[in-house]
């Protein structure tokens, strides 16, 4: 009877994984006429202006027109500088290396090759054969992809290390699990929840060898360009809060703004961010069951999640893809991100249901994974741990 019953799931879970496959060579036929052809550099023309501007001796958190890209929707407009930590500063001197747009081209391409890497390293892990090159498909259909592509955005060698780190702290090698995390919060701050709920969780090695690798590439800018710098970052950080109601923006903030309860946000993401914390100092969580819960709480709690972060999901969604909920939140966030930005301009009854698709896929899995710290049932049901 469990031989039958393995052999079903093991149907099902293929069954999926080709409806999956479908829908992304569908997505992928809607982006590619989007991506593929020169649309200007967005927001990687912010993160040449700021590393044009540190060389400089200007501010890298500055509005440098033309390079920043300027945001118009119905009923939204921003410009969008540079937010990310001050050691991008001159990390993004590199981008100036060159004319901006063959920068692009090539930074195009490097993204490519460290998703790839990424989602080969996951497969690997979780799926073997058929299902392993229907699920390859539809990682490389996922909205958050194309849209980093589009943007000219810095996410996929973040989601490499992050997977990695994922992958290394199953296999138990604390210290270079905590380097790689430690490179994705230097760049990322808010997945700091994820150290913190592994030292709070009992395991403390990953969780300092982090905050020791965090610490010492965020002196390097302090060393070069002063404290100004930092002050300079956290003015900006302050003051995006109008950008939150964007509608490719996942987070609890994101939600609550297109509800016009701004203020909801906030307080949702510090109660989830406050209850995580007491379940994992008390109850001392599996190692899959904090990195679970610690991504996705990183994107939740955070005031801008943007569609691009859900592909650090990839390896939960992975983990638990025989689950009837990974497979709904998997869907939704395939859906190309043309889809949800026609929502614009329309009542605030569709932006906060169809044009907030990516935010409810997030909300989706995280009572999935509560349902499944529940029952118990997470771990065995998905092969060994390593």
């Amino acid at each position: 009877m469990d031989a039958a019953l393995r052999r079903h799931a093991r149907s099902l879970q293929l069954v999926a994984a080709l409806l999956l496959a479908l829908f992304s060579v569908w997505a992928i036929k809607v982006e590619l006429p989007r991506v593929i052809p020169d649309h200007g550099l967005w927001d990687f023309g912010a993160f040449v202006a700021s590393g044009r501007a540190a060389a400089s001796g200007l501010d890298p958190y500055g509005i440098y027109p033309p390079l920043t890209p300027h945001v118009v929707f119905p009923g939204f407009q921003s410009w969008n500088p540079n937010l990310n930590p001050p050691i991008s500063a001159l990390l993004f001197q590199a981008f100036d290396a060159a004319d901006p747009a063959v920068s692009f081209r090539i930074w195009r391409w490097i993204s490519i090759g460290c998703y790839a890497a990424a989602v080969l390293l996951l497969l690997h892990r979780y799926a073997r054969g058929l299902q392993a090159v229907l699920l390859g498909i539809w990682a490389a259909g996922l909205a958050g992809f194309w849209d980093t592509l589009y943007l000219g955005q810095i996410y996929t060698p973040l989601v490499l290390f992050a997977v990695i780190a994922w992958l290394q702290l199953e296999r138990g090698n604390a210290v270079l699990a905590g380097i790689m995390i430690g490179l994705l919060v230097s760049m990322k701050p808010n997945f700091l929840v994820w150290p913190v709920l592994l030292f709070l969780s009992g395991y403390r090695l990953p969780s300092l060898v982090t905050v020791a690798t965090a610490a010492v590439i965020a002196l390097i800018p302090l060393a070069v360009f002063g404290p100004q710098i930092y002050l300079d970052w956290l003015r900006l950080v302050a003051s995006d809060g109008d950008r939150a109601v964007f509608l490719t923006n996942a987070s609890f903030s994101g939600l609550a703004a297109r509800a016009g309860l701004p203020v909801l946000g906030s307080v949702a993401g510090g109660l989830l961010l406050l209850g995580l914390a007491i379940w994992a100092f008390r109850r001392r969580p599996t190692i899959i069951e904090v990195g679970s819960f610690g991504l996705l709480a990183a994107l939740l709690a955070s005031p801008l999640g943007w569609i691009q972060y859900t592909l650090f999901l990839l390896p939960i969604l992975l983990h638990y893809r025989s689950q009837p909920w990974a497979f709904v939140a998997a869907l939704l966030l395939t859906i190309p991100v043309p889809f949800v930005l026609s929502q614009f301009g329309a009542s605030t009854v569709a932006q906060l249901t169809t044009g907030s698709v990516y935010g409810w896929a997030l909300v989706l899995m995280l009572v999935g994974l509560i349902v499944q710290r529940w029952t118990g049932s997470g771990e065995q049901a998905y092969g060994s741990r390593r």
